[in-house]
């Protein structure tokens, strides 16, 4: 028979702990069902946590729905082929071309989504899989489940990064569509490889940081660099200072801005339709505020970081 102490906190959804004396026969199996209830909260949470990125239908539905012409190429360089997407605007004279680094999820329908909002606007937009030919069956972003993208994209040397990103800026010079002028961008880990190629690549045009680090050593950047953080990501955030202060002494142009109450991954975040639906939540409950606040702070940034993104890439 169920002792009492062991009826009042059986219940799977209570997570209250109780007293048990040492000589109920079910202590032990009370305690390992509580062991196992946290290790199944923090898994759902690293699952909510990921599928924020891994997650976008909505996404690939933007790609779909797209007119332009968006095309895959394949760049060879050494022994390495790198696979790229491609998107074209629809305008009668040659444009610049933008090089798009994707996040540490890889190359996700919502940064090719990025090339293809750059092309409605005017730019050739080329986004680079890093991962291509990485994969366990050879291939590239899409090969990884979950987060072993993650760990993959982290295990990249930076010597092949940076020869694959020469590799796709030698391309993008070439295509007779463009007008010689590149960029580079970059979101969250592609935000730091962003910054981190300005320093391997004499001939770009502007570099374009979206939460991301800056390098040690800033001597070699020749182009501007215009930096996108979030108010709410203090990791970022605390390396702001001292990037501006080695800009400054090497004598780099630094434009560094911050979108307060934003979090990490604003350009994403705000434009997920779930954001709209937790910014036109009404609890009163403090995690529907936080929810509400962060995603009207994400969409405002969101906008603001697009419109100052084309107007520097006009002046470009």
């Amino acid at each position: 028979m169920v002792c009492s102490f062991c009826l009042l906190t059986f219940n799977f959804g209570n997570s209250a702990i109780v007293a048990i004396p040492q000589s109920c026969p079910h202590s032990r199996l009370r305690f390992k069902l509580l062991r196992m209830k946290r290790t199944l909260a923090i898994m759902i949470a690293l699952f909510f946590c990921l599928s924020a990125g891994f997650a976008q239908d909505w996404a690939k539905q933007k790609l779909d729905k797209s007119p332009r012409h968006g095309e895959w190429v394949s760049i060879k360089h050494d022994n390495r082929t790198v696979q790229a997407f491609v998107v074209y605007p629809e305008i009668k004279a040659k444009a610049p071309v933008v090089i798009v680094i994707h996040e540490i999820f890889g190359l996700t329908d919502w940064a090719r989504s990025v090339a293809d909002q750059l092309a409605a606007n005017g730019y050739i937009a080329i986004a680079p899989d890093l991962l291509s030919g990485m994969g366990p069956k050879g291939g590239g972003s899409s090969d990884f489940a979950g987060s072993d993208v993650g760990k993959a994209i982290q295990a990249l040397p930076p010597d092949q990064i940076t020869a694959d990103l020469n590799a796709v800026a030698d391309y993008a010079k070439k295509i007779p569509a463009g007008n010689g002028k590149i960029a580079v961008s970059g979101f969250c880990w592609g935000g730091t490889q962003s910054f981190r190629f300005a320093t391997n690549r004499k001939d770009l045009s502007a570099a374009f940081v979206f939460y991301g680090q800056g390098p040690d050593n800033v001597s070699a950047i020749t182009a501007p660099v215009y930096g996108f953080y979030a108010g709410n990501d203090a990791r970022i955030g605390a390396t702001i200072p001292t990037t501006t202060e080695a800009m400054k002494a090497a004598g780099k142009k630094y434009d560094p801005v911050t979108y307060e109450g934003a979090g990490h991954g604003f350009m994403r975040a705000g434009e997920d339709p779930a954001a709209d639906e937790a910014a036109k939540a009404t609890g009163d409950d403090e995690k529907t505020k936080k929810a509400r606040d962060m995603a009207i702070a994400n969409k405002k940034a969101h906008d603001e970081g697009w419109a100052r993104w084309l107007q520097l890439l006009k002046s470009m």
